[in-house]
């Protein structure tokens, strides 16, 4: 699910015409700092060795981006430190957060596999949580209940944005279904190759899509507190990742076959549903 209005990194909040103007700037420039972190873990015809060192390369521009040295990094990336350095300057990044990013483009590059949920939900801590924690910086949130309400809707939109790419990701290389999940379900490991038993596997699915939206409505009080555009904004967030568990659900769960897309034709529900999560009873829709 592209949660921005470009096509790379799909786990950030779109900066449209909803997000406060002050804090605009800022958040496209951490949106291009991480996509393209992505890009050198993802993409182009290198090794993982030679992707690895390029990402401790961008490692180091953006330490020196943060103690003010920005015409100091490598040239490839210099823009994009330009405008993060900008960005820092009036809005003091944590250093953190930007660090852990990193931390999980690192980890993606071998394909590792995942034990459990709990490894799993680590792996979401530094690939996703970030960002959420950023922009909650750009808004002046310090409220510990308010970033942890954030930590579960962007842990939710991971996680869905998996349940959704189960296809894809299979043909990467990449398995972020746990071990101990496909052993519950009774499927071999690696899970979904040829052969498998489909019932066990549309269960299996159908656990994680539930373990999913139970994290989004875990959090889903969070752009109801904050109010304003950035509130509405984070409402459409929420409600378009449950929009996307609701049509894996309407396929019957088969993502292992192919990928569910949003159309134009769910932007007026997942509207709907934003406006009304303001309404008792309407929290999550």
């Amino acid at each position: 699910m592209h949660l921005v209005g470009v096509e790379h990194y799909e786990n950030f909040p779109v900066a449209s015409w909803l997000c406060p103007p002050r804090i605009r700037e800022a958040v496209m420039a951490l949106y291009h700092f991480a996509r393209t972190a992505d890009d050198i873990a993802d993409e182009g015809p290198q090794g993982p060795e030679a992707r690895l060192a390029d990402l401790r390369a961008y490692r180091q521009a953006l330490v020196l981006t943060l103690q003010g040295q920005p015409q100091e990094t490598d040239l490839r990336w210099r823009g994009v430190f330009t405008r993060l350095h900008q960005a820092h300057l009036r809005h003091q990044w944590p250093t953190q957060p930007l660090l852990d990013l990193l931390d999980a483009f690192e980890q993606d590059i071998p394909n590792p596999t995942y034990p459990d949920r709990s490894a799993l939900l680590d792996y979401c801590s530094r690939s996703a949580n970030p960002v959420g924690k950023l922009l909650m910086h750009l808004q002046g949130v310090r409220d510990d209940r308010l970033l942890s309400m954030s930590d579960q809707i962007c842990t939710a939109l991971q996680l869905i944005n998996f349940w959704q790419d189960i296809s894809v990701d299979n043909t990467r290389g990449r398995i972020y279904v746990t071990r101990c999940d496909a052993n519950t379900h009774g499927l071999p490991w690696p899970p979904f190759q040829t052969g498998f038993d489909q019932n066990r596997a549309r269960a299996l699915v159908a656990d994680l899509c539930h373990w999913a939206r139970q994290t989004m409505e875990a959090g889903a009080r969070l752009p109801l507190e904050l109010g304003g555009r950035m509130g509405l904004e984070l409402r459409l967030v929420v409600q378009g990742g449950l929009r996307v568990l609701e049509r894996i659900e309407n396929m019957d769960h088969q993502t292992f076959l192919r990928r569910p897309v949003l159309s134009g034709w769910d932007a007026a529900p997942v509207l709907w549903r934003a406006l009304a999560m303001g309404i008792p009873g309407r929290t999550t829709g």
